[in-house]
């Protein structure tokens, strides 16, 4: 999906996925904590994120935004540019891998790279893994006190605070945490 179909005011999350030349990883690894500081202050920016290989030269940058213009302005602005000038040699953008989506699909998918999503049954597993104990913690903590709110306002609390938790800090985690069974090759 091209950042031109997303919907205007949706947050969006792309992949940049980088060929590093073998032998050059450090210098390329110093360069993206460099390039995310930069990313991090620009108007929009919602985090950014690198995955690491741990065999091969390619590196995936996951970059969260506000919404698809913002990102757009992130893309063409002068600042990146000053930084993709400053990693010449040193590793290239592969643009054909580069692909934008909004949503809960970036919880478990790579999208422009060539890892699989997990199974349905991996997903279920691990977002219950994620929202059962903040299920919990809400009844506990928040439930108590709304008692004799009108009930849509009371079924409203639930997933303005469940759905931004886990979005932002818990799924990326533990998608994290567990990827070496989440994403196992079938053959194993």
């Amino acid at each position: 999906m091209s950042t031109t179909q997303l919907r205007r005011g949706e947050p969006v999350t792309t992949v940049l996925t980088w060929q590093v030349r073998p032998g050059r990883e450090q210098e390329f690894e110093e360069w993206t904590h460099g390039i995310t500081r930069c990313a991090r202050r620009f108007p929009g920016n919602e985090g950014v994120s690198w995955l690491r290989p741990e065999e091969g030269h390619r590196f995936h940058a996951v970059l969260r935004w506000s919404d698809p213009d913002r990102l757009t302005q992130w893309l063409r602005s002068a600042e990146r540019a000053d930084w993709h000038r400053r990693i010449d040699g040193v590793a290239t953008e592969v643009g054909s891998e580069r692909q934008s989506t909004s949503g809960m699909e970036t919880w478990f998918s790579l999208p422009g790279t060539t890892v699989q999503s997990p199974p349905r049954w991996k997903m279920v597993l691990t977002t219950f893994l994620g929202a059962y104990p903040l299920t919990v913690l809400i009844q506990w903590l928040v439930a108590p006190r709304t008692t004799t709110w009108p009930l849509l306002l009371r079924a409203a609390v639930f997933p303005l605070v469940l759905l931004p938790v886990l979005t932002y800090l818990i799924m990326p985690r533990l998608s994290r945490l567990l990827r070496r069974w989440l994403y196992r090759p079938p053959d194993e």
